[in-house]
């Protein structure tokens, strides 16, 4: 089956990252292959290229269009959140740069039958790497309301999180939610029809957005990654980060704000006490966005968010 997947900032991104011929450069999320396309152009011959991503799928699509190039290339499905370790077995320390970008494929939401989308009746999968134990059903079926109501909050800022969960404890006391368009019916049934009618989304997009992130604890990996891949950069090494929600971005923005402070001592200390080093110069003083024209024939990529920082 053919891979379906229509790349964000794909220019863009990989311009700021800056690849040069004979480097080491990671793409941690390669989705279709696309930014990880264009660092090769770049790079080959003799550049050095990791990429990752959980979804096999995507792997197995990345041998197809990248095994052409003439430079040292390695294909691992993984988690990026596991970079130091993938590095450690390839004997490389560092990197001269970095790339992740964030959220669904295309692929996921149309092909991979998994439950990503609200628009198809799928099994509630919901996994970017089907080897993991917990899904999207065990999560709607086996958490009490209290967590549920907490999962829809804090991963989707959902509103309605009380009386979703209120249906779905309700719901699976009769029979259990196993698929896509059982959870559908349950927030339709949840959310006032006056709201429906007024929003711009789907009244389940925030619901399965939560499931998805805390399923795959995406945050939690982002977070941990975000404080330890620093420590993976080469000097004037890059990492870019194209994010789709607020959430994503906020650890990002946080990260590359804490990581560009230098002396952090109360103003009224006589001198530096703290030691603290300014590790990135940030590029992206302020989020960087999709070009119109970009949005209107990728309407995925409006909500894109990309941000860049430099290793001093």
């Amino acid at each position: 089956m053919l891979y379906k997947h229509i790349t964000v900032f794909p220019d863009q991104a990989v311009d700021y990252l800056n690849p040069v011929p004979g480097k080491v450069y990671v793409d941690c999320t390669l989705g279709g292959a696309g930014h990880s396309k264009r660092i090769l152009e770049r790079i080959s011959p003799g550049g050095t290229f990791i990429g990752i991503d959980q979804d096999l799928d995507a792997i197995n699509n990345a041998h197809k269009i990248l095994d052409c190039y003439k430079s040292d290339i390695h294909l691992v499905h993984d988690n990026f959140v596991n970079l130091s370790n993938i590095l450690s077995k390839l004997h490389l320390s560092s990197v001269d740069g970095i790339l992740l970008d964030l959220g669904l494929s295309l692929n996921q939401l149309k092909n991979s039958k998994r439950g990503f989308s609200f628009n198809a009746d799928e099994p509630l999968d919901m996994r970017f790497n089907i080897n993991t134990k917990i899904t999207a059903k065990d999560v709607v079926n086996n958490e009490d309301k209290k967590n549920l109501v907490r999962i829809f909050r804090q991963f989707g800022e959902e509103r309605f999180a009380v009386q979703i969960a209120n249906n779905i404890v309700k719901y699976r006391q009769k029979k259990p939610v196993l698929t896509t368009k059982q959870l559908v019916e349950i927030v339709y049934e949840s959310v006032p029809a006056k709201v429906i009618y007024k929003q711009k989304i789907h009244p389940a997009t925030k619901i399965f957005m939560a499931l998805r992130i805390f399923v795959n604890k995406e945050l939690e990996m982002l977070d941990k990654f975000m404080k330890n891949a620093a420590e993976l950069l080469n000097s004037k090494g890059r990492i870019c980060v194209i994010s789709f929600h607020s959430l994503e971005d906020r650890i990002v923005k946080h990260n590359f704000k804490e990581f560009a402070k230098e002396c952090v001592c109360p103003p009224d200390f006589p001198k530096c006490v703290c030691n603290k080093k300014k590790i990135y110069c940030v590029l992206s003083k302020k989020a960087i966005r999709p070009q119109k024209s970009e949005i209107e024939a990728n309407p995925m990529a409006r909500s894109a968010i990309l941000r860049v920082a430099e290793k001093v």
